[in-house]
């Protein structure tokens, strides 16, 4: 099927076995993408215990961020789809803005831990619950003034305004990133190590070693595509382009790690855990 009937053939022409198979784990991918993070979405919100916590509140937007890439996936991957500026079948900008508001909620997540364990007392004091709400929403509305002024102006102007913040923000990102992680491992090593074992210290420790580990693997999801954009920029040239987005690997992987993110906070809280098993999976089990 051509081009001209958009949004209407596969990622891939099923006239073979890899094809098909390619086929079904974009469907499956979404699917899982979709079913986990919904999980854990309603997990939070059920507890109220979590709810009271601020690092859940990030946990429930970056669900709701890759709840919303799952839902694009099933057109971006599962489709004959090219997301890119003078592409018909363009998402206007939509779909990959949910994957960046996945990664703006793991650094704010991050600094927000770290504040927490560096300046208990003053961190206590100034992110109430008002301002970690405050926090996650203006980086959902940058997200989308973003999308906003790209789909206003020129292609051109939207190619050369993103293509430079791109590369920039690539580049401040990954090295906050990166020095945040450090720096929380070695408070957790050292510093909540020396401190004396109760249920907050224990709290403390396991949360900032969480996110530790979610930032490891969302780097290692992400890290690729970012060299290859940065890569691109340096050199000057257009960077090499896949048929569609369903076969991209450097796009399939941001994807692949919106599974591994949820399936990480399940593994690394017990308390979400326990509600999840508890009160969502075993009751719709029992249906």
């Amino acid at each position: 099927m051509s081009n001209t009937s958009v949004g209407l053939s596969f990622v891939l022409p099923l006239t073979s076995f890899g094809n098909v198979l390619m086929f079904l784990f974009s469907i499956l991918l979404a699917a899982a993408i979709i079913s986990l993070n919904v999980s854990v979405f309603l997990s939070i919100l059920m507890n109220k215990a979590l709810r009271n916590e601020n690092r859940f509140m990030y946990m429930l937007s970056t669900c709701f961020s890759d709840i919303c890439s799952g839902v694009s996936y099933y057109y971006v991957g599962v489709l004959d789809v090219r997301d890119s500026y003078d592409s018909p079948t363009r998402t206007f900008y939509i779909a990959p803005t949910f994957l960046g508001l996945s990664y703006m909620a793991i650094l704010a997540a991050q600094a927000d831990r770290y504040h927490a364990v560096a300046a208990p007392f003053k961190y206590s004091q100034r992110m109430t619950r008002n301002r970690t709400l405050l926090v996650i929403f203006a980086y959902w509305v940058y997200a989308f003034v973003i999308v906003a002024v790209n789909n206003l102006v020129t292609v051109g102007v939207a190619k050369r305004v993103t293509g430079i913040g791109t590369f920039v923000g690539n580049i401040f990102t990954v090295i906050i990133m990166i020095g945040l992680n450090i720096r929380l491992f070695l408070i957790a090593k050292f510093q909540l190590k020396r401190e004396q074992t109760t249920a907050e210290g224990e709290s403390k420790r396991s949360s900032v070693y969480l996110i530790i580990v979610v930032a490891v693997f969302f780097l290692g999801a992400w890290l690729p595509i970012f060299i290859h954009i940065i890569a691109c920029n340096f050199l000057g040239s257009t960077c090499y382009s896949f048929k569609n987005e369903g076969t991209d690997p450097l796009r399939i992987l941001p994807r692949i790690n919106a599974v591994m993110t949820p399936l990480l906070y399940i593994r690394g809280c017990t308390a979400l855990r326990a509600t999840l098993f508890t009160k969502l999976w075993r009751p719709c089990y029992r249906r």
